[in-house]
């Protein structure tokens, strides 16, 4: 199993063209980074700015490591009358994917990206993954717990996931913000086993 990241000071180089022969150490992968749920409030969620900010940073950092990590753009598919209906403007991706570069594009109906796609096939049950994306408290936490079952060390990252606030329903209609839940579930995965990094960190991540 492939260990967590330390904190080295090495500079990134230009990425080198992906070589089918080497195995999969690392995967970071992008959770629902669709139009309508990163489009600002009341549509997307209250973070959407600071999450494309956090994301873009993420992406750009893994594709300039000296090898790069396998991409994996995972995209919601809602049912009829949803935002990420599928081929309507909000279920569109944010951000491009590189195909050329070993990065894919897959599509979900569950929380839990690996149920019903080919997730399981592109994830070595060895790599480290790194999960970004939305929603925290949906597909982050369901995909974050199906892949330390089969195996996988996990890496989530605090302010490269969101979501929206939560109403709470059997306390008289209180509200809990977005960013509260998503310190709620960065608890959660940290006991489950995930390791919780920090934007600083990220330019660390991607670098042996």
């Amino acid at each position: 199993m492939a260990s967590a990241p330390g904190s080295s000071s090495a500079h990134p180089t230009p990425p080198l063209s992906p070589d089918p022969e080497l195995p999969v150490h690392r995967v970071l992968l992008v959770l629902d980074a669709q139009v309508g749920l990163l489009s600002p409030p009341p549509r997307g969620i209250p973070s959407s700015q600071t999450l494309r900010t956090n994301l873009t940073r993420i992406l750009a950092s893994a594709r300039a490591a000296p090898h790069r990590p396998r991409i994996i753009h995972v995209r919601n598919s809602g049912d009829h009358g949803e935002d990420d209906y599928p081929s309507t403007p909000g279920w569109q991706l944010i951000f491009k994917p590189e195909l050329e570069h070993d990065e894919h594009v897959l599509d979900k109906k569950k929380n839990n990206a690996f149920a019903g796609t080919k997730l399981g096939e592109l994830v070595p049950a060895e790599a480290l993954l790194v999960v970004v994306g939305a929603q925290s408290d949906y597909c982050v936490r369901a995909t974050c717990a199906a892949a330390l079952a089969r195996g996988n060390e996990v890496i989530v990252i605090r302010g490269a996931h969101g979501t929206f606030d939560r109403l709470e329903v059997l306390a008289g209609g209180a509200v809990t913000s977005a960013k509260d839940v998503a310190k709620e579930i960065d608890a959660i995965l940290a006991e489950m086993g995930v390791h919780l990094f920090e934007m600083d960190d990220v330019d660390d991540l991607f670098v042996d």
